[in-house]
């Protein structure tokens, strides 16, 4: 399987099963318009014809030559060595925890899926002994593996600080008996930040996400407070405390959501960067379509193009010495991640899990109060194998949509979450998000490759 596009004056062509990217002339990108395997020994004469129009014929036949020989070469159109792998795709140890420390939030951000906070089950904070059962969960699922990863998470997780305090404490004091390593993340929306809290994080979390989506004005119109002010100026000023304290050993970014009112969102990521935060993720929003925020069909040629805008102004602020890592644009082509994670992203409900301030168990956080979808309890014991085994099997070969897709290994089959609730099934790509991860995808790979043809210069 090949995938060749058009973009920025360049044309791409990527090997799908090597991942091994190409940028080619016109007169090839031509002939592969016109020719599929298993080639002819010669280039046939109707495509010498048709292509005779606007090329040499000389070169049409060189070019084709070529084309077979890195046919032959295993180079284009080379062989899935992938789907083995999925063939043996067996339930793992869990190794990642999403901790739902607070079903509250001090905000009430208009496109959150969260229900505002308490995923629509009301408001509640984790007690010390339900953080204390999650962590003796994790380490008894764990198996043999040795580092273990646990996301305090909400709502908003500093409404809960002094459980999070006394989780992390209490984690801390089972690795030696264990053998186990604990790594910490937490997100916050910075409102409730205080300098303790900045300095625990800051010596604890191995990595922290900080929830802005950008200008004051386009901020303000969606993360809202209980009264319906905005929140930008309080949390710019927490969120650069943390960052200015932050070890340069530990990681951070800030996270944004983009609407349909902002579909100009590149000027947002220029922003958070002129903010003096050069780590930068900025998402589209998943909503019902009937929300007026809502990205829709219709929106996707302008965002397909903001993405190639965004491209252009990254490019121009390193040119000008700056950093900036926007993580959606962040591939790499040399080896990526190993083949189980092409295969099956996240690892949600598999080697990862989400537990709520009751104990109960969910696939991951965006699976939350769906009944259909709840694992089992830390309190009576229960906890789903074969739920466990159906995640472990989700993968892009299970996943119709996705087996035939260029993009496959790497989004991994999208989102179960969004599959399910957009889709009702979590076998069934979640078009919308396809088609705008699909863009990403192409500007990200053509800005590597050009990248390293400059180096290679």
């Amino acid at each position: 399987m090949i995938h060749k596009y058009k973009l920025a004056g360049y044309n791409v062509l990527l090997d799908v099963n090597s991942g091994g990217v190409h940028i080619i002339d016109d007169l090839t990108y031509d002939i592969l318009d016109s020719v599929d395997p298993p080639f002819a020994e010669e280039c046939p004469a109707e495509v010498v014809a048709k292509l005779s129009r606007s090329y040499p014929a000389q070169d049409i036949k060189e070019c084709y030559e070529e084309i077979v020989s890195l046919y032959n070469d295993k180079i284009l159109y080379s062989d899935d060595d992938y789907e083995k792998y999925a063939l043996v795709a067996v339930a793992s140890p869990i190794k990642a925890m999403c901790l739902h420390i607070s079903h509250d939030c001090n905000l009430r951000c208009k496109y959150c899926f969260a229900s505002t906070g308490d995923f629509g089950v009301g408001r509640k904070l984790m007690d010390l002994e339900t953080a204390k059962r999650a962590i003796d969960f994790l380490i008894e699922k764990s198996g043999d593996r040795k580092f273990l990863e646990v996301d305090f998470f909400g709502g908003e997780p500093s409404l809960n600080f002094d459980v999070v305090m006394q989780t992390v404490e209490y984690a801390r004091s089972r690795e030696s008996e264990t053998g186990k390593t604990f790594r910490f993340t937490t997100t916050t929306n910075g409102m409730h930040l205080t300098d303790e809290m900045i300095d625990f994080i800051n010596k604890e979390m191995y990595n922290v996400v900080l929830s802005i989506d950008g200008r004051k004005e386009v901020n303000d119109r969606m993360r809202v407070r209980v009264d319906g002010t905005g929140c930008y100026d309080l949390i710019t000023k927490n969120f650069k405390r943390l960052v200015d304290k932050r070890p340069n050993d530990k990681d951070w970014y800030v996270r944004g959501t983009y609407t349909k009112y902002n579909l100009d969102f590149s000027e947002d990521v220029v922003h958070l960067r002129d903010l003096g935060f050069e780590q930068i993720s900025v998402e589209p929003v998943m909503a019902d379509a009937k929300e007026p925020y809502a990205i829709t069909e219709a929106d996707l040629p302008r965002i397909f193009k903001e993405y190639e805008v965004l491209a252009e102004k990254i490019k121009k602020i390193r040119e000008e010495g700056k950093f900036i890592n926007f993580f959606h644009f962040m591939l790499d082509l040399d080896q990526g991640p190993c083949a189980i994670k092409r295969l099956r992203g996240c690892g949600c409900g598999n080697e990862y899990v989400a537990i709520t301030p009751d104990g109960d168990i969910y696939p991951c956080h965006q699976f939350v109060g769906i009944d259909e979808y709840k694992m089992g309890s830390l309190y009576d014991g229960s906890f789903n194998l074969e739920m466990k085994d159906e995640f472990a099997k989700a993968h892009v070969y299970n996943k119709p949509e996705c087996k035939k897709c260029w993009a496959k290994f790497y989004c991994s089959g999208g989102c179960n979450a969004n599959n399910y609730i957009y889709q009702h099934d979590i076998h069934a790509a979640h078009k919308l998000s396809c088609q705008i991860q699909k863009k990403r995808l192409e500007v990200a790979i053509l800005m590597k490759a050009v990248q390293l043809l400059d180096d290679a210069e």
